[in-house]
């Protein structure tokens, strides 16, 4: 049975990701960090892992595994202020989350996908990792460093029959702007059905793995039908 380990596994385009892997028959490793969402996905068969990402000893616990599919997801958005006034722990959080982890935790991965010639492996981006927004620069600087370092592997990994993908989503609802944004700026952002559901990301990743082996999609951008660009008005993910 084919492995896949994804991380930020306990809600939003995680969890979602990881229910659809599920359903596909594979087997799933879920990492988290939150008890409950992780017993909720226990009960659905599929196995999951406590783990704080940004531990460099937690990542090591994992080298153990040898997945056919990584997806990494997990990520955080620091609060929403000017440069200037961002906490400097809320920058070191940022990256070690949203970038240095996700480089360690492939480079456990990586090696063994590239020796048994075989292995997809995802990163969720975003739109922030290719245009400009204000008040969201670590952020966007963490993205974007996403999506240069997954261009550049797909190229590392391509002639060992490993793929890589990076998932470039835009307003999707979910629960990244949980404790950013009031309930009512977050209803109104998500109004009228106007945000991709985590779901449809799920989807496209399922697609996107299904293609033969030949075929590699080096990013595909999810968006809502009314944001024609990344850099429209409506834009947020």
């Amino acid at each position: 049975m084919t492995q896949a380990l994804v991380t930020g596994a306990t809600s939003g385009i995680g969890r979602a990701i990881a229910l659809s892997l599920r359903d596909a028959g594979h087997e799933v490793i879920a990492v988290g960090r939150q008890p409950e969402a992780l017993a909720d996905l226990e009960a659905q068969d599929i196995r999951s892992l406590r783990l704080d990402l940004a531990d460099p000893k937690a990542l090591r616990s994992l080298a153990e595994l040898e997945p056919d599919i990584l997806v990494n997801n997990a990520g955080m958005m620091p609060a929403m202020v000017n440069f200037c006034d961002l906490p400097e722990d809320d920058m070191q959080r940022a990256i070690a989350v949203n970038l240095t982890a996700v480089l360690q935790l492939t480079r456990i991965v990586a090696p063994g996908m590239r020796r048994r010639g075989r292995g997809h492996i995802f990163f969720t981006g975003s739109t922030a990792g290719h245009a400009p927004f204000p008040n969201l620069a670590v952020y966007c600087a963490t993205k974007a460093a996403i999506g240069g370092f997954a261009q550049a592997l797909r190229l590392d990994l391509a002639p060992h029959g490993v793929r890589v993908t990076e998932i470039v989503a835009g307003r999707v609802e979910s629960g990244l702007y949980k404790d950013l944004l009031s309930e009512d700026a977050r209803a109104a952002m998500y109004a009228d059905n106007s945000a991709v559901q985590p779901s449809d990301v799920a989807a496209m990743l399922l697609s996107v793995w299904k293609l033969p082996k030949a075929v590699d999609v080096a990013r595909f951008d999810i968006l809502p039908t009314h944001q024609a660009t990344a850099t429209g008005s409506q834009n947020k993910k």
